[in-house]
């Protein structure tokens, strides 16, 4: 069953008439997103250090956001560190969208926290967000002392979109073996561009994310279908899996993308990787960042926030 939280939330926006994300412009998308944050997300809690810097990208500098949870005067070493890929469909979100989550895991988990603005579609289609995020974690590795973080202890992560670029991020890291990701953090990943699986039709309707929206994301990233089958945009089509970081996965049971996530546990698991699978089963896409309307959204961000911090010790 639903939970009660949720089924209210989707009710509101239903009774106050919210247009669906796949009726707006993107720009327009963007602009409502940001701004609805404010009645879902509960208030950012301060952290101790927050920077806005700039990493060299393909294209251009990337803006990132770094998180400390500790005061540098009471830091007895670097700290580990997580690179964070925000949600939103390759098409919206960007670092104020999801600054109160990078703000809850860093405090939960005491690692820093790096968030990364890659570019977005439709200006900028598929392979630009997977090459930024790359980008991104290879240059925090290569600047770790100037952001006071520990190398050696780098995490990816992120939520739907930003779940899928972590682990295209993580398999491209240790196919080149110059970056040694040491954990990701998968919350409700895109795994499987290809959207096919049942989860896809069971919850393609009336829990916030539906099929339309999906398509919407889909076709503004990945404009050639034969795009699907490259496994930077579906982490769960590469031909091998094995050796990569442990990792930990968030679903939410209403959610479209709950069977393919489920399915990249299956496949890390049977690889030989350590995998650890949660599932929310009354929850819909995207409520990690619903705090302050879902009860179970923060118990979702401190199980990551530990998840996080016993993997770096």
């Amino acid at each position: 069953m639903l939970h009660p939280q949720a089924r209210f939330l989707l009710d509101l926006m239903v009774e106050r008439q919210i247009p669906p994300t796949h009726t707006l412009a993107p720009a327009d998308a963007r602009a409502f997103y940001r701004e609805r944050r404010a009645v879902t997300q509960p208030e950012p809690p301060p952290v101790a250090e927050i920077r806005e810097l700039r990493a060299e990208g393909p294209a251009g500098p990337i803006p990132l956001r770094l998180y400390h949870p500790q005061p540098a005067a009471e830091r007895r070493s670097p700290p580990p560190v997580l690179v964070y890929y925000h949600g939103g469909g390759w098409v919206i979100g960007d670092l104020d969208t999801h600054d109160t989550l990078c703000r809850q895991l860093a405090l939960g988990s005491g690692c820093a926290v790096v968030a990364v603005d890659y570019r977005l579609a439709p200006e900028h289609r598929f392979p630009a967000a997977f090459d930024d995020s790359l980008a991104a974690a290879r240059w925090v590795h290569a600047h770790a002392s100037d952001l006071g973080v520990d190398r050696t202890r780098i995490a990816v992560g992120g939520d739907s979109a930003g779940g899928n670029l972590a682990a295209a991020v993580a398999i491209a890291l240790r196919d080149a073996g110059d970056v040694p990701v040491r954990f990701q953090l998968l919350i409700y990943p895109a795994t499987d561009q290809r959207r096919g699986w049942p989860s896809h039709t069971t919850n393609g309707q009336g829990y916030l994310l539906t099929t339309e929206t999906m398509d919407y994301f889909h076709d503004h990233y990945l404009p050639d279908e034969a795009m699907d089958l490259d496994w930077r945009a579906s982490p769960l089509l590469h031909p091998d899996l094995s050796q990569l970081p442990p990792a930990f996965v968030l679903t939410a049971g209403y959610d479209p993308l709950r069977d393919e996530a489920l399915q990249y546990s299956h496949r890390l698991t049977q690889a030989g990787n350590r995998c650890t699978h949660v599932l929310f089963e009354r929850q819909i896409h995207g409520f990690i960042t619903m705090g302050k309307v879902i009860d179970e959204a923060n118990a979702a961000v401190a199980i990551g926030a530990s998840e996080l911090k016993r993997a770096l010790a």
